[in-house]
C-alpha cells in the first residue's frame, strides 16, 4: 500500500472511531423524567390490577424473579417472585381487599439502569363485612432495567400507625 493511502487509510479510521464515539448514543435513551413516570406507571397500574382483583400473575408481571421485600405479609425478607405470588394468592383469596391507593411525596432517583422509587402510600381496605380500614406506609421500590423493561427487584413497605 502507498504511503499515501495508508495515510489517508489512518485518517479514516481515526475519525470515523471520533464520530462513533461522540454520537454512541443509545436510540432508546430515556431522560430520568421519563424513568420516572414509567416507574411510577409500572407501581399505579400494579396497584389498579390489585383493586379489580386480577390474577396474582398479572399484579406481578413486571416483578422480576429473584424480587426480594420487606413487607406486612412477614416480619422477615421474603426473598423471590415465586414465594411473593404464593403469598399474594392467598392474600388475595379473600372476599376483602384494597379499594384504593393513592401515591404521595414520589422521588425518583435514576442511576443508569436502576431506578428507586419512594414514596408514602395512603390506601383503603375493606374487609369482608364492607368495614374499610386507611392503610399509610412508607415505602421504597428499586427497579432495574432488565432486556428493555423495568422490573421491580425489591421492596420496603414499612406501615405507619
Amino acid at each position: 500500500m502507498k504511503t499515501s493511502q495508508s495515510r489517508t487509510l489512518v485518517i479514516v479510521l481515526v475519525l470515523s472511531f471520533i464520530v462513533t464515539s461522540l454520537f454512541n448514543i443509545p436510540a432508546v435513551a430515556q431522560t430520568n423524567e421519563q424513568v420516572a413516570k414509567e416507574v411510577i406507571a409500572i407501581a399505579k397500574a400494579q396497584w389498579k390490577a390489585q383493586i379489580e382483583k386480577k390474577p396474582v400473575a398479572t399484579i406481578m408481571q413486571n416483578v422480576a424473579d429473584e424480587y426480594t421485600v420487606f413487607g406486612q405479609a412477614s416480619p422477615t425478607r421474603t426473598d423471590g417472585k415465586a414465594l411473593n405470588m404464593r403469598l399474594g394468592e392467598a392474600f388475595f383469596s379473600g372476599s376483602g381487599g384494597r379499594v384504593a391507593a393513592e401515591m404521595a411525596n414520589e422521588k425518583v432517583q435514576v442511576y443508569g439502569d436502576v431506578a428507586i422509587l419512594s414514596y408514602n402510600f395512603i390506601g383503603v381496605d375493606k374487609d369482608r363485612d364492607g368495614k374499610t380500614e386507611s392503610v399509610f406506609a412508607k415505602s421504597t421500590r428499586v427497579y432495574v432495567k432488565k432486556g428493555g423493561k423495568w422490573l421491580l427487584v425489591h421492596a420496603n413497605f414499612a406501615p405507619v400507625n
